[in-house]
């Protein structure tokens, strides 16, 4: 008796034979899947689409997000109460033309959002953004750190 059910191996018997050849992939058949699904709910799928890298240096937060093919009139970048930084956007379908036959649409369509809640060092009045060969680079400042103030004390005796 199989420890994975059949619907995900195949025809595999012991996912814990460690001298078989076969390697369950866990995601075999996703994207048949995605491409079975109705059109509104392959759009929604591009919401976890926008990859996007965060990284924080001495000066600031850096957010990095690829989005290939999207001007910056298409992109909106928001600061919202509470230090949330929100980056959204869209990326329009193709328009389909009578006389032409496509053959595979792999490129994902449709909204996208992704909401990032910032430290209390942000200075959110002071984020900027830019765009450049479809890489925004959100920059969110930091507040300097305030070091205790450190007083020595003479010893009497």
């Amino acid at each position: 008796m199989s420890i994975i059910p059949s619907f995900f191996t195949g025809s595999r018997s012991n996912v814990f034979d460690p001298f078989s050849s076969e390697i369950w992939d866990p995601f075999q058949g996703l994207s048949s899947f995605i491409s079975n699904l109705p059109e509104s709910s392959r759009e929604t799928a591009s919401i976890a689409n926008a990859r996007i890298d965060w990284k924080e240096t001495p000066e600031a937060h850096v957010f990095k997000a690829d989005l290939p093919g999207l001007k910056k009139e298409e992109v909106k970048v928001e600061v919202e109460e509470g230090r949330v930084l929100q980056i959204s956007g869209e990326r329009s379908r193709e328009n389909e033309e009578k006389n032409e036959k496509w053959h595979r649409v792999e490129r994902s369509s449709g909204k996208f959002l992704r909401r990032f809640r910032l430290p209390e060092n942000a200075k959110m009045e002071e984020v900027k953004a830019a765009m450049e060969n479809g890489v925004l680079t959100v920059t969110v400042p930091k507040a300097e750190e305030k070091k205790p103030a450190v007083k020595a004390i003479d010893i009497s005796g």
